[in-house]
């Protein structure tokens, strides 16, 4: 008889499961995060002034994401109502060094960033007199290094919280298999301790599927991902140089090997806000040869958050529905209706781009391109549309992907 195949282990995501993930706008006072949540939830929410702590509890506003498909696809069946998907964005309150011990607003800041799902990490490189500086002056590395030790500081406490709990509990002793469970917690939370001790953030470890069951519920903020956001004056970011991106790359190659780093310019953001219409803002950015970085930015933090969508479509509504990656079809049709999960039998699946190229749904079946798929299915959700039938008894659900 041949040897039984080797299940794989299934990957467990560090992080908060579900689709309605939190991204928060982070950095030291002054570095431009109001002004940015302001020009990328096109609002009026935040508090962007020249000193420090203008902000104190956060904002919280939602960001529609740029998506050309979903574009394609309501203006193929123009239908009555349009819902784009979003990202939930908050402003959070400038951190300062010694936050980890409470100072400024310290434990509040921190406690705020405990509570998203990711961070947009946001660097000043510009000068500007007018606008003060709380470390006296323009130094991005140092402050990656403020930030980065207080929130690993702050992580630090926590676990060895989390440690000491577990040690209270182990000490009793005993071969119960709950007593066998939470040693092993146990063994993983020093495991955790010691690598924040050393210095490293712990998204940047390979944790097995089980450490991460023990990591997830400490809502550690290094285990969070993070985009950095080097914030430019316009002029530099026209002419894509300045002095501080090489130490910038330099810090996160070795910090942080891996995470996105993304010029832009808040004040030319800002200053695309005023006009009155996106047409007028699009030809200012054509005359000047560059572009808005707001929806790289968007796109990129949705990537690290592992989302992606699928859509529903059709004249009545063209929607773009929000998923994890590794999403099973079932989950998928739940995030539509609680009732098409619980009575999935299977789906039918083709291709966007072939829909694109052929027109409509009778020319993809005419030209054999759809496929049905069962409850393993998982949705390949970086080219995905789907369209369900009217719910049944069968629970059908015709997917694009």
């Amino acid at each position: 008889m041949p040897p039984k195949k080797k299940e794989e282990e299934k990957k467990v995501l560090l992080g908060r499961p579900g689709n309605s993930l939190k991204s928060g706008i982070v950095g030291l006072a002054n570095v431009g995060k109001s002004t940015l949540f302001q020009a990328i939830t096109k609002c009026s929410l935040g508090n962007p002034a020249n000193f420090p702590y203008a902000t104190i509890e956060p904002e919280e506003a939602r960001v529609i994401v740029p998506d050309a498909r979903y574009d394609w696809l309501c203006e193929k069946y123009q239908p009555k109502s349009r819902v784009p998907a979003n990202l939930t964005v908050y402003d959070i309150a400038g951190l300062t060094r010694g936050a980890s011990t409470g100072a400024g607003l310290g434990n509040a800041f921190l406690s705020h960033i405990r509570a998203v799902d990711a961070i947009f990490q946001v660097v000043r490189c510009f000068d500007d007199a007018e606008i003060i500086h709380v470390e006296g002056d323009v130094d991005p590395v140092r402050d990656l290094n403020i930030i980065s030790e207080e929130l690993r500081i702050k992580d630090i406490e926590f676990v060895e919280k989390d440690l000491e709990n577990l040690k209270k509990q182990t000490r009793r002793g005993g071969q119960s298999l709950e007593m066998k469970k939470l040693k092993e917690e146990e063994a993983t939370v020093e495991k955790i301790l010691a690598w924040l001790k050393d210095g490293k953030d712990v998204r940047k470890e390979n944790w097995t599927p089980k450490e991460v069951e023990v990591i997830n519920p400490l809502f550690l903020l290094t285990a969070k991902p993070v985009v950095y956001l080097v914030n430019l004056s316009e002029k530099d970011y026209l002419r894509q140089k300045n002095k501080h991106l090489p130490k910038i790359a330099e810090w996160v190659k070795e910090h942080a090997a891996g995470d996105p780093i993304l010029p832009l310019s808040v004040a030319f953001e800002e200053r695309l806000t005023r006009f009155e219409t996106e047409a007028e803002a699009a030809e200012e950015c054509k005359k000047l040869g560059t572009k808005s970085a707001l929806p790289k930015i968007i796109t990129t933090m949705r990537q690290m958050l592992g989302l992606g969508s699928f859509f529903t479509t059709g004249t009545d509504e063209v929607r773009q529905w929000t998923i994890r990656k590794g999403t099973k079809a079932p989950q998928a049709a739940g995030v539509i209706h609680g009732d098409f999960e619980k009575t999935f039998i299977q789906c039918i699946v083709y291709n966007y781009e072939i829909l694109k190229e052929l027109g409509d749904e009778a020319e993809v079946k005419a030209k054999g391109k759809v496929m049905t798929k069962g409850k393993d299915y998982v949705v390949e959700y970086v080219n995905t549309t789907t369209t369900p039938y009217k719910a049944n008894v069968r629970a059908e659900m015709a997917t694009l992907y």
